[in-house]
C-alpha cells in the first residue's frame, strides 16, 4: 500500500481547551507532559496560550468564550475551503455554532455540533 493511500483527506491539524481557569490548566498541562506553553497578546485584555510540542499536532488554551459552559477540548480538521465545507456540514444536518472567521491573517475557520451532538471545528490555513 503507498503511502498516499494511508494520509488522511482532512486531517487534524489543532487541538484547543477552551477553559474556565487558563492559569490552572497552564499549571496542569505544562507539568503533565512537559509542553512548552507560549502566551500570545489577542487584544487589551486576553491572550491565547500556544502549545508548542516540536512535533506532532499542535494546540492552544484558552478562556471558554461561553459563559457557565464547563472546559472541554475542541479539535480542528484542516479544509481547502473553510466557507463551502461550512455550508457542506450545514446542509448535512449539523448546527453552526461559530461562522466563517478569520484569525489574524493566519487562516479563518468555523465551529459546528454534527447531528450527534458532538462539536468540532475546521481549519483553512493562509500559509
Amino acid at each position: 500500500m503507498t503511502k498516499e493511500k494511508n494520509a488522511m483527506a482532512n486531517a487534524f491539524v489543532h487541538v484547543e481547551l477552551n477553559t474556565t481557569d487558563v492559569n490552572k490548566a497552564k499549571a496542569f498541562y505544562g507539568k503533565l507532559f512537559e509542553w512548552t506553553l507560549e502566551d500570545v497578546p489577542m487584544g487589551p485584555d486576553d491572550a491565547y496560550t500556544l502549545i508548542k510540542i516540536g512535533q506532532g499536532t499542535g494546540g492552544g488554551i484558552m478562556k471558554h468564550p461561553v459563559p457557565g459552559a464547563p472546559s472541554a477540548w475542541l479539535a480542528y480538521v484542516q479544509v481547502d475551503d473553510v466557507a463551502a465545507a461550512t455550508e457542506k456540514a450545514k446542509s448535512l444536518g449539523a448546527q453552526i455554532v461559530k461562522d466563517v472567521t478569520e484569525v489574524m491573517g493566519m487562516g479563518s475557520f468555523s465551529i459546528f455540533v454534527d447531528p450527534t451532538g458532538a462539536m468540532l471545528a475546521m481549519w483553512q490555513s493562509k500559509m
